[in-house]
């Protein structure tokens, strides 16, 4: 099992949700994150100076089986991409085990 943490543009994130819904990736959580990217300089809008440092992007994680993984990055790259910088990031760690606790079910049948 892999455990994918995609960060992405807020805008995107309703078409990425779309998107892993029709690959059958039906649960993932997500949560609003702010990081620091590479732009130094500040913004002006109608007379006030914002700082541009801090980036506000939505994290997405999810537990996949191995013959799921490709498959559900392609996915997030896919329907994340703007092809502009700050489009995010893609994560992929290994999960030793995985447990559901209803069922007490553990492995990759604990994801279905």
């Amino acid at each position: 099992m892999k455990k994918i943490e995609a960060i992405i543009r807020k805008s995107k994130f309703d078409a990425v949700k779309k998107a892993l819904h029709e690959t059958d990736v039906n649960f993932f959580s997500y949560w609003d994150v702010t990081g620091v990217g590479n732009e130094k300089r500040g913004r002006v809008y109608r007379g006030v100076s914002y700082s541009t440092t801090d980036i506000q992007r939505r994290m997405i994680s999810v537990v996949v089986s191995d013959e799921f993984l490709e498959r559900t990055i392609q996915v997030i790259l896919e329907a994340a991409h703007t092809g502009s910088v700050g489009d995010g990031k893609v994560f992929v760690s290994t999960v030793e085990e995985a447990y559901r606790i209803r069922t007490k079910e553990s492995g990759g049948d604990s994801l279905i």
